[in-house]
Parts: C-alpha cells; sequence; structure tokens
C-alpha cells in the first residue's frame, strides 16, 4: 500500500466577532468553508507557507502571533470502492495571525474560490470541513500541549 504524508500550515484570523475563511469546490462540488492555509513545499518554513498561503487564498498579509497547535490524522483512501490504495497522513500546524495588510479578495485558478468574514456564532450552520471546528477550539481554549483531547464533531460538517 502506498504511504503518503502531507504537510500543511493554516492560520485562524479572528477580527470583531468574525473569522477569515475561504470556500473550496469540495468533494462533488458541494462548497464547503475552509481555513486559509495550504501544503508545506519542500524546504520551506511553515512559518512562511502560512503567510503565503493566506495571501494567496485571500489577498491579506498576516503576522503570525502564534502556534495554537498541531492536527494529525490518517485515512484510507479507497479508489472507487476498491480495497485501501493509500494510507494518507495529515500533519496540519494550526497558527493564529493578525491581518497587517492587503485587502480581500478572491482566489484565482487556485484551490479556493472565495474568501470572506463569517460571523463566528454563523460557523456551525455551515458547510465546512472539520479542520475549521478544530482551529477555532485551539484557538478559543489554547491547550498547553496544543491538542484537544476530543476535537468537535459538529452538524452540517465536511470530513477532509
Amino acid at each position: 500500500m502506498r504511504r503518503n504524508l502531507r504537510v500543511a500550515a493554516y492560520a485562524v484570523c479572528v477580527r470583531d466577532g468574525r473569522i477569515l475563511l475561504a470556500r473550496s469546490p469540495g468533494p462533488g462540488g458541494v462548497p464547503e468553508w475552509v481555513l486559509p492555509g495550504g501544503g508545506v513545499e519542500h524546504g520551506e518554513d511553515p512559518y512562511d507557507t502560512v503567510r503565503r498561503e493566506v495571501t494567496e487564498e485571500t489577498g491579506y498579509r498576516i503576522e503570525v502571533t502564534g502556534l495554537l497547535g498541531v492536527d494529525s490524522r490518517r485515512r484510507l483512501l479507497r479508489r472507487r470502492g476498491l480495497t485501501p490504495v493509500t494510507d494518507h497522513h495529515a500533519l496540519r500546524l494550526v497558527y493564529e495571525g493578525a491581518v497587517v495588510g492587503g485587502e480581500l479578495r478572491h482566489e484565482v485558478g487556485g484551490s479556493t474560490d472565495f474568501a470572506a468574514w463569517q460571523d463566528l456564532d454563523a460557523v456551525p450552520g455551515l458547510t465546512r470541513v472539520r479542520l475549521v471546528d478544530v482551529a477555532l477550539g485551539l484557538w478559543s481554549e489554547r491547550p498547553a500541549g496544543g491538542r484537544l483531547e476530543e476535537p468537535p464533531l459538529p452538524r452540517q460538517m465536511n470530513e477532509e
């Protein structure tokens, strides 16, 4: 079986009771909200990755104000219901960021197509990836070990 490790860095940017999110086409073409961020390129520092990705996906420049924690997930990926073909491990570094410049805009030709500030109270009603909830849990709880004991499993959530 093929093994795949993907290391990525994401930002939680909260301002005036709202969180900055990007929209991804999602599986099956159903749009879902995601944190701005993405894969670390070979040789790139994750700190630089999160700043680059936020700018690419939202138009904003951020200052990284802290490391909130790490989310580590494994799943078996299958091709059309056949036996597992890939053991995928997603290692996601979740940073806190503050917008320091730029203007909100949408990514063109990338993995997202829209960026917006969403009210924190509205997040539970959004179609979103699980990482949004994990990141908000890290942001609000700020666990000393950088990891939630039991990540939240809300309704209307799509697995990432």
